[in-house]
């Protein structure tokens, strides 16, 4: 007999409208339609899909990108602003959850940028915003490290939903503070392509091989089912990067493409797989299928020794400054927000409150 949900997912094997923010919250207003109207109760969007993935940081040497780099600050969105309140707008009129990528502005920088995602539920609420721990190798030129704040799995009525970002899928720790949460759906966001060497050096990263891997081995350990959500390169994303140098287009058309695809509770294959075109697909998860394996191997449960293995989380959000008010013996963070016995008498800037 079933009692835990049986809930039909999507993955957007998409890519964004390379490095146009206004154009790619449209095609995603349009995909989260299409995929309401296929049945989808959950939609993922790929890693950092608004504005794009800056994969140029692979290509070129920095001090050759400050250009794409202030490009990619211009197109970059607050998870306060706009853009998001766009899209979960559009969640709430089509009824579905979202997962959504993307390239996070800072109200304390003009120039600090986050890999973030955020969860939507289906009447439009942010329930969970994740930045990515620690940026992968060159993306650390491009992106500031994260903090754990988001490092939550969130109980919603299709499911407990947690989520990772690309090469977080590698790390055992944070993998291990949402299990510990009973997730039993996991979204895993991924690039298009992770050009590691040169075509004439052998070759490159095999993405595809790499993340149905890392998330098969998630699946395993949780007893969850998992959402690989990755981008897709388009000609508009090839075209722009290869005119600024014709030399880059062998890397970009060496690099194995990512897939979208789905993994069951025991790391199997299940669902759509979509990888050389774009497109939406498609899986169902019967929640129920979490619960058997849990009596093989429940890492978080009778599976373990916590008189011998101890994991502390910090999930506090991490500011730049605190102002103190000696007035008031108030606090004003770097977002605008105050706290304290003087709280009543400051304003606080609605536009500058973080979203959580």
């Amino acid at each position: 007999m079933s009692y835990l949900p049986i809930v039909k997912v999507a993955a957007a094997h998409v890519a964004p409208v390379f490095l146009n923010k206004r154009a790619t919250v449209a095609k995603a207003i349009s995909l989260i339609r299409e995929a309401s109207r296929h049945g989808a109760q959950l939609v993922a969007f790929p890693e950092s899909f608004i504005p794009a993935f800056p994969v140029w940081a692979s290509l070129w040497a920095p001090i050759d990108n400050h250009d794409l780099f202030e490009k990619l600050v211009q197109e970059s969105i607050f998870a306060d602003g706009p853009e998001i309140a766009e899209i979960a707008a559009e969640a709430a009129r089509s009824g579905v959850f979202v997962s959504l990528g993307f390239s996070e502005r800072s109200h304390a920088s003009v120039g600090c940028l986050w890999n973030s995602t955020v969860l939507i539920d289906d009447r439009g609420t942010i329930v969970n915003h994740h930045r990515k721990l620690v940026p992968t190798f060159y993306e650390k030129l491009v992106w500031a490290a994260g903090d754990g704040a988001g490092l939550r799995v969130v109980e919603t009525p299709i499911g407990r939903i947690g989520g990772l970002i690309c090469g977080e899928n590698t790390n055992p720790l944070a993998r291990y503070s949402l299990i510990a949460q009973g997730e039993q759906i996991h979204i895993s966001s991924w690039p298009a392509l992770w050009p590691t060497r040169r075509p004439s050096t052998g070759g490159n990263f095999d993405n595809v091989a790499a993340n149905r891997l890392r998330a098969g081995a998630h699946s395993f350990e949780a007893k969850a089912f998992g959402i690989i959500s990755a981008g897709y390169m388009d000609a508009g994303m090839r075209d722009y990067l290869a005119a600024r140098d014709p030399a880059a287009a062998a890397v970009l058309d060496d690099s194995p493409r990512a897939a979208s695809m789905f993994v069951d509770p025991t790391g199997a294959p299940i669902g759509d797989t979509v990888r050389d075109e774009e497109g939406i697909a498609y899986a169902e998860f019967d929640l129920n299928r979490c619960v058997e394996p849990k009596q093989f191997h429940d890492v978080v449960g009778y599976y373990n020794r916590y008189d011998v293995f101890a994991l502390t989380v910090n999930r506090e959000r991490q500011e730049p400054v605190t102002f103190r008010d000696a007035r008031s013996h108030s606090t004003i963070t770097a977002q605008g927000e105050i706290t304290g016995a003087g709280a009543r008498q400051h304003e606080v800037r609605p536009g500058d409150r973080e979203v959580n």
